[in-house]
């Protein structure tokens, strides 16, 4: 038997290389956000990417907030993470970790920092250290404050953890080198003065450790072997090297970057996804328009659907944007065959078959899904009158339209021929009532072959039908102008965004139906039933995506 290829994307052989040399015995990855906001998209290629290298090396996993913070961070983001990424399938099992939990031995890394001569607390304010830090073609200036003696810096950082500093006035920075070409490298700032109450630790700190020297110590502390992050952190990596290098940690994790998560004409950004909030123009931040995970749950996205877009999306180095469309694709192919197609009409008018026995009424047998037998069959109620959709019949149809017009017959759905005899119209001339006759000898299934009609369309039996609300979305920004306006740096929002059907008639299979539950509508789309506003005696769907992809595979 021939020894199977294996194809490995640029973090896979590196580890690969690592575990061949001994660099590591085992992996250990970790997710590492920051609660100050909802996840999004973007996120959930980082999360499946941590969590699937640790599966594939029967490792383990970490779920770790960096929390150093709290001017921005919430419970409320914390929960709706933890929610997010179990949803998603990453089960951190009991490794669930905080920044803050670390902030002792964060503490004492500083204080070992300062006695080695590589950290000194620094009077400049924070518009005088980024004019000390010079430019990318200048070197930076050192910090008159950058020869205190040991001893010194001890004491006023001792002072500093004391609260007898105000904000801003004191901070603590690496001393390493003011005219490195990397400028995360010219003495950056490890810890800051900052009265702020904690979600973990509350009043206990009035110091809070930078984001950079947080991070390294985090990793080390737990045993994260392969720290994978963004390619914006590539510049940080000696930082991150040199903390985990002078803290003299004896587990040292590796940093590996990889290309981030774009989709075309979405909106991603916490500051603006904020905005529009506060503002009213989505009603939270898992608004189906949005591309929070939180969101697309709600939408009615899958986790193996943005699982399948993930690895569709693969692992790079380069950066590249990706269309929503391909999105929109993974959902279609992940519904299509498990779903089972409902009828539902979302712009109803009334047909009587006038023929047909008033008060009678009957059971049709019709199939969950004609791509998967599996599904089986359920029972539809059937009877006089009926409504279907305001498209499917016109007075005066143009050629080649198949519906229903006068003295046309089409098939309805699993049940009759019907044929046009005449409609109604109100004062304003719209048609209001469609009369037609059946034929009883052409019930679906009855192998009639006496005729045939070219036109089928979808119905929902009137006295039974469920009234239900239906919600239908378009991108929250206007595809033709892009996602910020370029003069103010504001969003081109889309007017039309969101368009709400209130009177919609849904055929009366839903009695069990759950939040998030999802059901392809026969013609119109995939739908979810929304897990905020819909109730069983209230139904409201989410339109999850169209029938139609815009989207073709690469060949």
């Amino acid at each position: 038997m021939e020894n199977e290829v294996v194809s490995r994307n640029f973090i896979e052989q590196e580890i690969d290389k690592d575990l061949a040399e001994g660099v590591y015995d085992h992996v250990c990855t970790r997710f590492p956000p920051e609660p100050n906001g909802y996840l999004h998209i973007g996120h959930a290629k980082s999360i499946l990417l941590n969590y699937g290298l640790s599966q594939k090396y029967h490792g383990t996993f970490h779920m770790r907030f960096d929390d150093t913070n709290p001017t921005k961070e919430k419970m409320e983001f914390v929960d709706s993470i933890k929610e997010d990424i179990l949803w998603l399938g990453a089960d951190w099992k009991e490794h669930l970790y905080f920044a803050s939990d670390y902030f002792d031995t964060m503490y004492e890394c500083a204080l070992k920092l300062i006695r080695k001569g590589k950290a000194y607390v620094c009077d400049l304010s924070a518009e005088q250290i980024r004019e000390y830090r010079g430019t990318l073609t200048e070197p930076g200036k050192e910090s008159p404050y950058r020869d205190r003696t040991v001893e010194e810096n001890l004491e006023l950082f001792q002072a500093m953890r004391d609260g007898k500093y105000q904000d801003g006035e004191k901070v603590l920075r690496a001393k390493i080198d003011m005219a490195s070409p990397n400028i995360n490298m010219r003495d950056p700032v490890i810890y800051r003065v900052a009265r702020m109450t904690h979600h973990n630790t509350g009043d206990k700190w009035c110091i809070y450790p930078m984001y950079d020297f947080a991070h390294p110590i985090e990793d080390a502390v737990e045993g994260i072997t392969h720290s994978i992050c963004t390619l914006e952190f590539e510049d940080h990596r000696p930082l991150y090297d040199w903390v985990v290098r002078e803290c003299e940690f004896e587990n040292r994790p590796r940093q590996i970057e990889f290309a981030k998560l774009y989709l075309t004409n979405v909106v991603t950004g916490k500051r603006y996804i904020k905005k529009l909030v506060e503002d009213g123009i989505v009603d939270g931040w898992d608004d189906p328009r949005l591309v929070s995970i939180a969101a697309l749950r709600r939408r009615g996205f899958t986790p193996e659907s943005i699982k399948m877009f993930v690895e569709m999306c693969g692992v790079s180095k380069a950066q590249s944007s990706v269309d929503y469309a391909m999105l929109e694709y993974c959902i279609r192919e992940d519904l299509k065959l498990k779903k089972p197609r409902m009828m539902a009409i979302l712009d109803p008018v009334k047909l009587v078959i006038d023929n047909y026995p008033e008060g009678q009424v009957e059971y049709l047998d019709v199939p969950n899904n004609l791509e998967n037998e599996e599904l089986g069959t359920r029972k539809v109620p059937f009877g006089r009158e009926l409504y279907i959709e305001r498209e499917d019949f016109m007075e005066v149809p143009p050629k080649k339209y198949f519906r229903l017009f006068p003295d046309n017959e089409v098939r309805l759905m699993s049940a009759y021929f019907v044929k046009c005899v005449s409609f109604e119209k109100d004062g304003a001339g719209n048609v209001t009532t469609i009369h037609c006759t059946y034929d009883p000898e052409t019930k679906s299934g009855s192998g009639f072959t006496g005729r045939k009609v070219k036109g089928t369309i979808h119905w929902v039996y009137a006295p039974t039908a469920q009234k239900a609300e239906v919600r239908l979305y378009e991108n929250l920004v206007d595809e033709e102008k892009g996602v910020y306006n370029k003069e103010d740096g504001s969003l081109n929002l889309n007017p039309n965004s969101l368009t709400v059907l209130k009177d919609c008639y849904v055929e009366p299979g839903f009695g069990g139906a759950k939040a998030y539950d999802s059901f392809q509508f026969v013609r119109n789309g995939y739908f979810c039933i929304d897990a905020k506003d819909s109730r069983p005696e209230a139904l409201v769907f989410n339109r999850i995506v169209s029938l139609k992809s815009s989207f073709k595979l690469p060949k």
